[in-house]
């Protein structure tokens, strides 16, 4: 097997696949290692929840041999919490955007 991203540019729902995928992993058997119910991980990855917590994040990262921060959207909520705490550089950065 070819080694393994540090983090995914995909979102959520592409990445637990494809980590499903390259670990074979069904639902049910993510679900037990997990401790989440097969259906709610069927719709975080077909996108019809929001993105759980980053507790659950971690479970899931967990399952999977990879860390959180593996997750795309774990690093946003880490660079978004970075952020509230430094409103000048939100300015900044919020400049250079424009």
């Amino acid at each position: 097997m070819a080694k393994r991203r540090a983090y995914s540019n995909d979102g959520l729902g592409p990445t637990i696949e494809r980590l499903m995928a390259e670990t074979g992993l069904t639902y049910r058997a993510l679900a037990e290692k997990t401790k989440l119910s097969a259906g709610y991980l069927n719709h975080i990855v077909h996108g019809n929840r929001p993105v759980p917590s980053n507790e659950v994040l971690e479970r899931i990262a967990k399952a999977f041999d990879v860390k959180a921060e593996h997750f795309r959207e774990y690093r946003i909520r880490a660079i978004t919490d970075k952020l509230e705490q430094m409103p000048e550089l939100i300015d900044r950065l919020y400049k250079r955007l424009g």
